[in-house]
């Protein structure tokens, strides 16, 4: 028990059900009994008379939501003033009208003065109105709703105090929504924060102190705090430097100034933020988010109590490593660093990240095993994915000889001159390649992926951000240490990140300010979340590899078998692997198509028949549902066509603009297919499996692009550099060169530095 005034009352309830506050965002949807409290910026409209119905709509529509979810709602409400406010207005207006109108003529209708409305009276008029409106969204979706109002004294009364506990549980277990607000009809004056200096001690002065107290009074589990800004930062928002807090920790005030506060309401942000902080010591998890964005105020109370980054959190447990944000930071500033390092001295360190992936081969492959060993015996991974998953001496051999390959092609990756003009008389311009900044690359079950990604991203001198799997964390934490060891060497340490926060993937695609490109390795169900989730990021990737063969009346029988064979059955689970099988109609029932036939029987593969191919079969194998299908395992569709140009718009049609090959001896034909097929790769007499980054002589990639700019097909050093524009003059304006001017423009073409082709 606490003083304040004089008057005791209690400041957290002497027994707490649940204990402390969610220590992660990812814990708020196990949330049950949650307050959302509304501030006025949120309820009323910009000219401050009269509420904001659609948000608030929106509001009432997630609060139905979530309590026909089973969760238990309260709402601290502002907008009684608001609405008063736009009521009295109407009646002063209509008064004034009818009397000036009897008495002074409809000439100064126009001088009407509207006087200055108390807070208290406008308060008594829109209460009613206000709960009217709210009680009549509700019944939209079958939610009742019950009014509440509150003074301080409710809080310091013991027997008040009761009461109200008593009938808020009451409503709860009815399923009923209390609205809450204080009674601003009768409310005191506002007094200085004398009790708000630390935070074990608070009365109700505004609706967030309300709030807060209101949630630790009842248990609450969360409290969402909406305002008109997107949450706390760590200076007054709209200045240059203001950076959004994601989560806020008990003794950081210190790091945080406080500008004014919002443009209506009692409380200002520090109001907020002590009344916060003294829930969370009550053991209520408290969120501060934006209630007015019209792209997110329609989803901000559900995507808060999801676990998404919406707002600030405040969390009493720090985590042990940096944020996310900070190790983008770092990755930044890292790759800067590492981008002015000699072309040699990058080399080196993957080299060097070359020799510890053999060197450490024990320890790499132990830890690997544990992953595999985990993912058994918890059984969530297919066995595509265990395969995918599984690290080998062989493959830690090639990922070596890969590293080595990139290091010896990257020593004029970046800053290498690709254009030169004379713009005129000294004045040369040169368009350079430059780091694209900073990479995001997400990969499931795919370990080998950190140290290819981090050799071509030290190659390309941009910072790196990796985010793996958790299914292979022993194996990543093994190999993102080595890498951190090899840029040590010339001390660059930070510009490879790996992400071990509880951070989500959709989350991590919002970072538009930190991250430059994202780099998907996975599913094409993980890409195409991915593509869905980023905000303002590119994203480099497919989100399917739907390839054809397509084999002609004029192909080889030796070479068929063998490239359909390799095609699909080599390794079925990649993307590059054979998905439909197009067969020119005139080698239905031929001794080639037994072959072709007989051959994936014997590899067990599953046929699905195309509905062409269907028609001209008695009994044929299940008819395929869809054309436009990524199987990732030991089936494929066949599908009949009558020429090399139906063989085109099928792969057009149904495709995913991946890999295509042609198989034919004809060379006019297949020329007509390499031109045009429009895809990332197109093949003749070739296994589709070639599309890759390794095989291609680029030592290793960082996916496989199907998109049409920037990079397309596998994508190594290459694909991960921009370029910018270097312009070296003497005293040179554009005035010179108008029409009267003494310059005139020359645009020559200036020949190339010669490449270093070692």
């Amino acid at each position: 028990i606490r003083f304040w005034s004089n008057i005791p009352f209690i400041t957290v309830p002497l027994s707490r059900a649940h204990g402390k506050s969610f220590a992660h965002r990812g814990e708020l949807k196990h949330a049950k009994r949650i307050v959302v409290k509304l501030g006025s910026a949120v309820v009323t409209r910009g000219d401050e008379c009269g509420l904001a119905l659609g948000r608030l709509a929106s509001i009432v529509e997630q609060v139905s939501m979530l309590q026909n979810q089973g969760r238990e709602m309260m709402i601290v409400t502002s907008g009684a003033v608001a609405f008063g406010k736009q009521r009295l207005r109407h009646e002063i207006l209509l008064s004034q009208s009818v009397r000036q109108a009897l008495h002074s003529g409809q000439s100064q209708l126009k001088d009407m003065a509207i006087p200055v409305l108390e807070a208290r009276a406008c308060a008594a008029a829109g209460q009613s109105g206000l709960m009217a409106l709210y009680e009549a969204m509700f019944t939209q979706y079958s939610i009742c709703a019950a009014q509440i109002l509150v003074t301080n004294l409710d809080f310091h009364d013991e027997q008040k105090r009761r009461n109200l506990n008593g009938t808020l549980h009451e409503l709860l277990r009815m399923n009923i929504v209390p609205i809450i607000n204080t009674n601003d009809a009768v409310v005191p004056p506002p007094e200085p924060n004398s009790d708000l200096q630390g935070v074990n001690v608070i009365s109700v002065k505004d609706n967030d102190s309300l709030a807060a107290r209101l949630a630790v009074e009842m248990k609450t589990d969360l409290l969402i705090v909406l305002s008109d800004v997107e949450g706390l930062f760590d200076s007054p928002p709209g200045s240059d430097d203001a950076k959004l807090i994601d989560i806020f920790y008990p003794g950081d005030q210190q790091s945080v100034t406080f500008g004014t506060k919002s443009r209506v309401g009692m409380g200002g942000m520090e109001a907020k933020v002590k009344a916060a902080l003294w829930a969370l010591q009550g053991g209520t998890s408290v969120v501060i988010a934006n209630g007015t964005h019209p792209k997110i105020s329609g989803h901000v109370i559900t995507d808060i109590v999801e676990g998404k980054k919406v707002g600030t959190f405040f969390s009493e447990v720090k985590p042990a490593g940096p944020t996310v944000e900070q190790q983008g930071e770092m990755a930044r500033a890292g790759g800067r660093t590492l981008a002015a390092l000699q072309p040699e001295q990058r080399a080196e360190i993957i080299y060097h990240l070359a020799d510890l992936l053999t060197d450490q081969r024990e320890e790499i492959l132990l830890a690997n095993k544990k992953d595999l060993e985990e993912a058994e015996n918890k059984g969530r991974l297919a066995l595509p994915l265990l395969k995918r998953l599984s690290l080998s001496t062989s493959k830690l051999n090639s990922l070596a000889i890969g590293l080595r390959q990139i290091a010896a092609s990257s020593k004029d990756s970046v800053g290498r001159i690709i254009r030169r003009t004379r713009i005129a008389k000294d004045l040369d311009l040169e368009q350079v390649t430059v780091p694209i900044g900073v990479l995001l690359v997400i990969f499931e079950s795919r370990p080998d992926c950190l140290p290819q990604v981090s050799a071509l991203a030290i190659a390309s001198g941009n910072g790196l951000l990796l985010k793996g799997g958790k299914e292979a964390a022993h194996s990543n934490q093994i190999l993102h240490h080595l890498a951190q060891e090899a840029l040590s060497i010339h001390g660059v340490k930070d510009a490879v990140q790996l992400v071990n926060t509880r951070e989500e993937v959709e989350d991590l695609c919002r970072l538009d300010k930190l991250i430059d490109l994202i780099i998907p390795r996975g599913s094409s169900q993980l890409v195409r979340d991915i593509q869905k989730a980023a905000k303002g990021i590119p994203v480099m990737g497919h989100s399917e590899g739907i390839c054809h063969v397509y084999v002609d009346t004029d192909a080889s029988v030796e070479k068929v078998t063998r490239i359909i064979r390799d095609s699909k059955c080599e390794y079925p689970a990649a993307c590059n692997a054979l998905e439909t099988l197009l067969i020119h109609r005139d080698l239905l029932r031929t001794p080639l198509f037994d072959q072709i036939i007989d051959m994936l029987r014997v590899e067990q593969v599953k046929i699905h028949a195309g509905p062409k191919f269907a028609s001209y079969l008695t009994f044929s194998p299940s008819e395929v549902k869809s054309l436009r299908t990524e199987y990732g395992d030991l089936e494929c569709c066949i599908e009949v066509v009558d020429s090399v140009q139906e063989a085109v718009e099928h792969i057009h049609k149904y495709g995913s603009s991946h890999t295509d090959v042609i198989i034919t001896e004809n060379e006019k034909t297949a020329e007509f297919f390499l031109q045009h097929v429009d895809s990332a790769c197109v093949f003749w007499n070739a296994s589709t499996r070639f599309s890759d980054g390794y095989r291609f002589g680029l030592g290793a990639e960082v996916g496989i692009s199907t998109s049409r700019i920037h990079a397309r097909g596998p994508v190594g050093i290459e694909g991960l550099l921009t370029t910018k524009w270097l312009l070296r003059g003497d005293n040179h304006v554009v005035s010179d060169f108008s029409e009267h001017g003494t310059m005139k423009y020359l645009h020559e073409s200036l020949p190339l530095p010669q490449r270093n082709t070692n």
